[in-house]
């Protein structure tokens, strides 16, 4: 069996996630874990959802966008307009919404940011806001062996499947992906890092640089990135019961006044913070 990487792996997620993850977890079942150590470089974790909803009746899952890739094997479930069971979705730029129904197993691997681009070779700025059958951008052999996953594997099997696939693709040393990692631990590990210019200064790298890199590898800007955090980080501390000041929580994230974090937070989550903060 591979090694499991280790739970002191850096990461370059926040856990900001599923909106209101207690009723979620009533009709769905998340369960997340580790990729192969060897696989880390490129991937965050690998994540399993299964549902099994009575008939007529569904349930919709609202999750916050992240700066990262995912391919995903999904048996009972089919995004619109696309047939194929293994996809690849591009960094989405706002609020996520599926419609749980019936019965279904959907396994993911989330990518960190810019590895699935450094992984494949794509460019992510390509995909982003598209679901894509994966036999676009992944050998054959590999979306049919994926595509071979299913309800009958428990998270270990499909985990080491999903493993042994994904250690067969091609790697190389790439140095620009290296940077873009360093870039984001920075943007996750300061949270005092509240716009680009601190992030340039902390990562000493130049602004026309640093917006190619993300271009290209991630697919949305370094100021998208940043403030999705940021956004990720007040909805995490409400989630968890936060009940003081809205003001006090804005300006700790960056925001210099109350009402445009209010803008920004309804534009992303759907309702303003004071709605998500009373429930």
């Amino acid at each position: 069996m591979a090694d499991r990487r280790n739970a002191s792996a850096a990461p370059t997620a926040t856990g900001a996630g599923v909106l209101r993850p207690e009723e979620f977890a009533r009709h769905v079942h998340l369960e997340r874990f580790d990729c192969a150590v060897e696989l880390s470089r490129w991937v965050e974790n690998y994540w399993l959802l299964r549902w099994d909803l009575p008939e007529g009746t569904s349930f919709v899952s609202s999750t916050l966008p992240h700066p990262a890739c995912t391919l995903s094997v999904e048996h009972g479930h089919r995004r619109s307009g696309v047939e194929d069971p293994v996809v690849v979705t591009g960094v989405v730029t706002r609020r996520f919404d599926v419609t749980a129904r019936d019965r279904a197993w959907v396994l993911g691997v989330k990518f960190r940011p810019g590895g699935f681009a450094s992984l494949t070779g794509s460019n992510a700025r390509e995909l982003r806001d598209t679901t894509t059958p994966a036999r676009t951008l992944l050998p054959a052999t590999t979306t049919d062996a994926l595509a071979d996953l299913g309800p009958h594997l428990d998270r270990h099997a499909a985990g080491r499947a999903v493993d042994r696939l994904l250690a067969e693709l091609p790697r190389s040393p790439d140095p620009d992906y290296d940077t873009v990692l360093e870039v984001v631990s920075a943007m996750l590990e300061d949270r005092d890092l509240v716009r680009v210019g601190q992030v340039e200064e902390r990562c000493a790298i130049g602004t026309r640089r640093l917006q190619r890199l993300f271009e290209r590898y991630v697919g949305v800007s370094p100021k998208w990135v940043l403030a999705r955090y940021r956004i990720h980080d007040a909805v995490t501390e409400l989630d968890q019961g936060y009940d003081g000041s809205l003001a006090d929580l804005a300006a700790r994230y960056g925001w210099f006044d109350q009402a445009h974090f209010t803008r920004e937070f309804t534009d992303l989550v759907g309702v303003p913070p004071r709605t998500y903060q009373n429930g």
